[in-house]
């Protein structure tokens, strides 16, 4: 049996109790933060950037500099714009003098994404030693990094570092057994990456014990019902239908994933009315393109049309991860057919 203790946001650590005399040995105390406590601004903004909102995010208005909701919304916007391919923009966001790791930490993701996009090997290198600098300096801090500071920090390091195919180290960053609701979504993502649905679900479930009924745990359910296709996809789709059904919420990648779930409920026609409304929202979006090419393939488009956006696609994007897998599978075709000589036609 665990027993929760929760203490307001915005007070630092260290916090302790002390259970009183007689308390059952089996009987946990674990303290944590009062995230309901969190300003309606915030909490808006949150779940802006989890459900993919980035270009309302981005063009949300920044509180006064004065305000605690000032830097965490700062940095909402600078994880948007990297997200969204745009680190240029988020290191104009980001201010160069901070002492705040968590603002360092995210320029140095936005510098590592940066070099990534122009493939500067040494630039990739000097952004990946400042995160792991970082993530060593938080470990042995005074007292003033909090809690929830550390944990971003190791999030935004262990992105980098999983991006760059250094999955281990990533996973060692984050600590499979954080009790970090957002390290624990990049740890099922890094997971379900390496093809160990096997091992997101258990971070799933042990994730369930101790967070609250989280949007982004329901997200990380959703993400691994996509992958496993539990129930006929059915969780997934009806999570994309309710958040789609939000009013105040506008959100293209949420189109894109219930794009891919109807393509994989052979809802080819739907799956195609909300990519192609997705794209309508972000131009050029890759992960809709990718998957409007599958939708058109499955006979959502003409064959011309599909080959048409095919040739776009690999010409815009030729690092894709569908890009590379069709090149890697037409490599080994022509491998393979090589070895057969095909006999001459019988006179």
């Amino acid at each position: 049996m665990v027993v929760v203790v929760r203490y307001p946001a915005n007070v630092k650590r260290r916090l302790s109790v002390t259970p009183p005399p007689g308390w059952p040995p089996e009987f946990q105390v674990r303290i944590r933060p009062n995230t309901t406590s969190m300003s309606s601004e915030l909490y808006h903004i949150k779940q802006q950037f989890v459900l993919g909102a980035y270009k309302t995010l981005i063009n949300s208005t920044l509180p006064d500099p004065n305000l605690p909701t000032c830097t965490p919304t700062l940095l909402y916007q600078a994880r948007a714009h990297i997200a969204l391919n745009e680190p240029e923009s988020a290191l104009k966001l980001l201010p160069t003098d901070s002492d705040n790791v968590t603002v360092k930490a995210a320029a140095s993701l936005a510098r590592y994404v940066s070099a990534s996009q122009s493939a500067k090997e040494e630039s990739i290198n000097v952004s990946l030693e400042e995160l792991r600098d970082l993530a060593v300096e938080i470990e042995g801090d005074d007292g003033e990094v909090d809690d929830s500071e550390k944990a971003l920090v190791r999030v935004l390091a262990a992105t980098a570092f999983a991006r760059a195919g250094e999955v281990e180290e990533a996973l060692e960053t984050l600590g499979v057994d954080t009790e970090d609701l957002e390290a624990v979504s990049v740890i099922v993502q890094i997971y379900l990456s390496i093809n160990r649905p096997d091992l997101a679900k258990k971070q799933f479930e042990r994730s369930k014990r101790w967070a609250e009924d989280d949007l982004l745990l329901q997200l990380i359910e959703s993400t691994i019902g996509l992958v496993t296709g539990k129930d006929g996809y059915s969780n997934t789709n009806s999570f994309y239908i309710e958040q789609l059904g939000n009013p105040s919420l506008s959100s293209p990648h949420l189109l894109t994933a219930r794009g891919v779930t109807r393509i994989l409920r052979n809802e080819i026609q739907e799956a195609k009315s909300d990519l192609d409304e997705s794209l309508e929202q972000q131009k050029g979006d890759p992960e809709a393109t990718a998957a409007l090419v599958v939708a058109g393939g499955l006979g959502a488009l003409k064959k011309h049309e599909t080959e048409e956006l095919w040739t776009r696609f690999v010409a815009n994007h030729p690092r894709h991860p569908l890009v590379s897998d069709i090149l890697h599978k037409e490599a080994l075709f022509d491998e393979f057919a090589s070895r057969f000589t095909v006999p001459p036609l019988a006179a």
